[in-house]
């Protein structure tokens, strides 16, 4: 058994914070991938990274290993970081990007204990095919990391993302091009014997999957698929993003990590537990996520003394602590709260949560089907009535 020894990087937050442990995709660095999401998530956790073996500066393996071994790697690293807190509870939260994702999928089979709650972005439970791992390993200890730049790029990269966004994207390429060969390479073979998806059933702990629209090497049906295998998951799909969404979005990237892993099911009743405050922002991102800025910002500008008390409730328990529970997907969550307000006849609400829908990705034609199937439950008056509301909504575009 061979386990890579595992370095990291501290990038936000202090020990006061609960930790989170965040992991790269094959060729990145934590720095490089992390660095601005994590910057906006340090003022509730402690973010720290960890590299791959030969990447971002790390020592490279002198040994193969499996997706196993490695993972017991990463473990290692991160009880010495618990450590080094002074932690009486040696467990964390995890988020990873690709391979970093893989790791956590290992993390949670392999060493259930270990990790409260993970974020896994961009990945799979099985990713590519072997002999194409093999393949570029191939390739890279012919002739280095340079001779997949130019291919890792388009994968990367959402169209478009590299003109707005040049400084990010020669950060992460630069990372890649000074990666080890044989490194990179040892973790191409890792991968290509990596295939978890008959134990998904055994993660018990809350799983926030999230995917990249634009993602080709591991899509969002591949997300779907590790989200509705795990015991308590849910998916969220970023429009505009490919592989490296942390990188290519850290600002939905944080607000979604920020909601998952400040929901009550991934809290333990340790110091490491959610406060108040933290719950309340992240019940805030998920409000922005679901109703847009501009829904929020109003109501906000629009808060007196006499309202700010259930401005805060709705914010705090409605978004902070319902909406951000991973038993349920917002398409989900969409769909039965647009039946509940036809019911009540809140056409307000209704026309509101219309706009959401769009927003958790549910079709024009599946918000049809729910008003349907509400005239047979409610009535057909009540679905008479939220037909009209829907037609206007989404005509208003």
């Amino acid at each position: 058994m061979t386990i890579p020894h595992i370095t990291g990087v501290e990038l936000a937050g202090g020990p006061d914070r609960p930790l989170l442990l965040v992991g790269p995709s094959l060729g990145t660095s934590a720095a490089a991938l992390w660095s601005a999401a994590a910057e906006r998530l340090g003022d509730a956790f402690h973010v720290v990274g960890w590299n791959l073996p030969g990447h971002g500066g790390a020592p490279a393996a002198d040994a193969p290993f499996t997706l196993a071994e490695l993972a017991a790697g990463v473990l290692a690293f991160a009880r010495g970081v618990t450590a080094a807190r002074g932690d009486a509870d040696r467990s964390f939260c995890y988020a990873g990007d690709s391979v970093g994702g893989a790791v956590g999928l290992h993390l949670l089979l392999d060493s259930p204990e270990a990790v409260r709650s993970a974020a896994l972005l961009c990945t799979g439970a099985r990713i590519g095919e072997p002999e194409g791992w093999r393949e570029r390993a191939a390739t890279v200890r012919a002739s280095g990391t340079p001779a997949v730049v130019e291919a890792s790029a388009k994968r990367w990269f959402a169209p478009g993302f590299a003109e707005r966004e040049p400084a990010v994207v020669a950060s992460l390429l630069h990372v890649l091009q000074d990666a080890d060969a044989e490194g990179y390479a040892l973790v191409c073979e890792a991968l290509a014997g990596f295939d978890v998806r008959d134990r998904l059933g055994e993660v018990t702990a809350p799983v926030l999957a999230v995917a990249g629209a634009e993602d080709g090497p591991t899509p969002p049906a591949s997300l779907e698929a590790l989200a509705h295998g795990v015991r308590r998951g849910r998916v969220e799909v970023l429009d505009g993003v490919a592989h490296l969404a942390p990188a290519e979005a850290p600002d939905r990237v944080a607000a979604l990590l920020r909601g998952h892993f400040a929901g009550p099911s991934a809290a333990s009743a340790d110091p490491g537990s959610p406060t108040q405050e933290q719950v309340r922002a992240a019940g805030m991102a998920v409000r922005r996520e679901v109703l847009g800025d501009a829904h929020v910002d109003r109501a906000v500008a629009a808060t007196t003394d006499f309202t700010a008390d259930f401005q805060e409730f709705i914010t705090r328990y409605a978004w902070g602590t319902v909406w951000t529970r991973p038993g349920l997907d917002r398409r989900s969550r969409s769909m039965i709260t647009l039946t509940a307000l036809i019911a009540r006849g809140h056409h307000e609400e209704f026309a509101m949560h219309v706009r959401a829908a769009l927003r958790n990705g549910l079709s024009e034609q599946e918000i049809k089907e729910v008003v349907l199937q509400s005239a047979i439950y409610c009535g057909v008056p009540d679905a008479n009535s939220a037909f009209r509301i829907a037609q206007r909504v989404l005509a208003e575009g």
